[in-house]
C-alpha cells in the first residue's frame, strides 16, 4: 500500500502563508499549529518558520517586484500562487544558503502539483525573469523618499510617511531596518527564586552565549535555543519576555503590601513581574476581557510560585462599577496597533490602516479615563503600549492630564528607568518612547501619572 507523501517544509510554509492571507490569521498561531501537526525535523521546522516570517516581513518589496512581471498585478493571481512567488523570491533575494536553481525547480514542482501547466509556466517565467534582471531590487530612482524606504525596507508607504513626519528620515530608516531584524530571545529572572548571576551560571552549559541585558537588571539575553523547553522554565526560574517590556513593572514603583491593579493583564508577563517586585506580598488584581486568557495568567503565576494574583474577567472600562475599591498602583498596558513589535509580528504592518490608529486611540483614551477612577489619591498609574505612534501614546496622556486636573504626569519616572534609557531618551515629561533600533528591543511607550493627594 502506498503511503501518502508528507508535505515538505516549503509546502507547509506555503499553506501557512495562504491561510494568513485568506483568513486574516495571525502568522505566529498558524506557524505553531503547522509545526505541531507536521512532525518535522528541527532544520525543516526552522525553514518553515524562516520562510513564513521572512516572506511576510518582506512582502511589500516582493509584491512590487512580482507586479513588474505579472500582467494585471497580484490581484489577478490565486492567493496560493501569489504566495508561492513571494516565498520563492524571498529565498532568491534574502537567503544565501539555497541555490537559485533549486528554488525555481521546487517552485515549479509545487505549481505543477497544485495547479495546471499554465500556472507552472507563469511561476517559472516570473522567477527566471527576476534572476535575469537583478536591478529590479534597486530603490526606484524617481520615487519619493517614503516610496524608496517603503520599497527597500518593505513597509507600507502610508506608515513610512507618518514616521518621516514624526521622527525624520534617518530615524525612520533605522526603525524600518530594525523591524526587519530577527528578535532577540530574552528572559526575565524570577528573583523570588534565584538571582540573575546564579541563573546565568546555571544556564551557561546549555546557553553558552547567554549574557546580562544592558537594558534591565532583570533580563538575560539567551542567544540560540528554546527557552520554553528547559527545566529552569518549567520550575519557574524565569519568564520569556522582551527587554523593553521588563521596564514597565519597575515604572510602577511598587512596594510589598500594596494593592495593585493590572487592568489589561493577559497573558500575565507584566502581572507576574509586578508580583515578583512586590516580593509576593500584598494584593494584585489582574483583569482581562477575554475569558480564555484568564487561565494563561493563573498558569504563569502558579509556575513562578506567585500567590498574590487574583484574576478577574472584565472589560477594563467596566471595572469602576464593580466595587473593587481603590488601588495604590494601576497598570494600564493598553491595546494598541502594535507598531513597536513588527519584528515579532510582521503581519501587523500589512493588516493596519491609518483609520485603525484613530480608532484604537479612542478606545485607549476611554480606558484610561475609566480605569483612572480606581486610583487612590497620591497613587501612581502607568499607561504603556507596544507601539511608537504619538497619537496612541504622548497625545493620549497629555490630553488626559489637560482634561483631568487632579492628575499630573510624573517626571520622577526617570528615577525608575535604567541609566542607559535616561541617557538615550527623554523621560523628563513623565513618559518615555523607546524605538526599535535604540536597544535592539521592542518599541515601547511608558508613562507615569500621579493622582494628586486631596487637600
Amino acid at each position: 500500500m502506498n503511503r501518502k507523501k508528507q508535505p515538505g517544509a516549503r509546502e507547509i510554509a506555503l499553506d501557512v502563508l495562504t491561510k494568513v492571507d485568506e483568513l486574516g490569521s495571525y502568522s505566529n498561531l498558524q506557524v505553531k499549529s503547522a509545526l505541531e501537526k507536521g512532525a518535522l525535523s528541527a532544520p525543516d521546522a526552522a525553514l518553515v518558520t524562516e520562510l513564513v516570517y521572512g516572506t511576510i516581513l518582506r512582502q511589500g518589496t516582493l509584491d512590487a517586484v512580482i507586479a513588474r512581471f505579472v500582467r494585471g498585478g497580484l490581484k489577478k493571481l490565486q492567493p496560493w500562487v501569489a504566495n508561492l512567488l513571494r516565498m520563492s523570491l524571498y529565498q532568491i533575494r534574502f537567503l544565501d544558503r539555497i541555490p537559485d536553481r533549486a528554488v525555481v525547480h521546487e517552485a515549479v514542482e509545487i505549481a505543477k502539483s497544485r495547479g495546471h501547466r499554465g500556472i507552472a509556466s507563469l511561476v517559472n517565467g516570473v522567477l527566471r525573469n527576476v534572476l535575469r534582471q537583478p536591478d529590479v531590487w534597486a530603490e526606484p530612482a524617481e520615487a519619493t523618499t517614503a516610496a524608496k524606504i517603503a520599497f527597500a525596507l518593505s513597509h507600507p508607504e502610508w506608515l513610512v510617511e507618518r514616521w518621516l513626519r514624526q521622527y525624520g528620515e534617518e530615524a525612520t530608516r533605522q526603525i524600518c531596518e530594525a523591524n526587519n531584524l530577527p528578535p532577540r530571545t530574552t528572559i526575565r529572572v524570577n528573583r523570588l527564586k534565584i538571582s540573575r548571576d546564579e541563573l546565568l551560571q546555571q544556564l551557561a552549559e546549555e546557553f553558552p552565549a547567554a549574557e546580562k541585558s544592558p537594558l534591565t537588571p532583570d533580563g538575560i539575553i539567551l542567544g540560540q535555543g528554546n527557552p520554553a523547553a528547559t527545566r529552569w522554565f518549567r520550575e519557574g526560574f524565569y519568564t520569556i519576555q522582551d527587554e523593553s517590556s521588563m521596564l514597565v513593572a519597575p515604572a510602577l514603583a511598587t512596594a510589598p503590601g500594596m494593592r495593585v491593579l493590572d487592568a489589561c493583564a493577559a497573558p500575565g508577563g507584566k502581572t507576574t513581574h509586578i508580583a515578583e517586585r512586590m516580593e509576593n506580598q500584598g494584593e494584585l488584581v489582574a483583569c482581562d476581557v477575554h475569558p480564555h486568557k484568564r487561565q494563561l495568567i493563573e498558569q504563569a503565576a502558579e509556575r513562578l510560585g506567585i500567590s498574590i494574583v487574583r484574576t478577574r474577567i472584565s472589560d477594563a472600562a467596566d471595572l469602576p462599577s464593580q466595587g473593587l475599591g481603590q488601588f495604590d498602583r494601576i497598570l494600564l498596558d493598553a491595546p494598541c496597533t502594535g507598531f513597536g513589535v513588527i519584528r515579532r509580528k510582521p503581519d501587523v504592518k500589512w493588516n493596519k490602516r491609518p483609520e485603525d490608529v484613530e480608532a484604537i486611540a479612542r478606545v485607549q483614551y476611554r480606558l484610561l479615563t475609566e480605569v483612572s477612577k480606581l486610583l487612590a489619591p497620591g497613587g501612581l498609574m502607568v499607561y504603556s503600549t507596544c507601539t511608537i505612534e504619538p497619537e496612541e501614546n504622548q497625545r493620549i496622556v497629555e490630553r488626559f492630564v489637560a482634561e483631568h486636573p487632579e492628575f499630573s504626569l510624573d517626571a520622577s519616572l526617570a528615577d525608575d528607568l535604567p541609566d542607559v534609557v535616561r541617557q538615550t531618551t527623554d523621560a523628563s515629561r513623565g513618559y518615555v518612547q523607546l524605538l526599535p533600533h535604540q536597544f535592539h528591543s521592542d518599541g515601547f511607550f511608558i508613562s507615569r501619572l500621579k493622582r494628586n493627594p486631596r487637600v
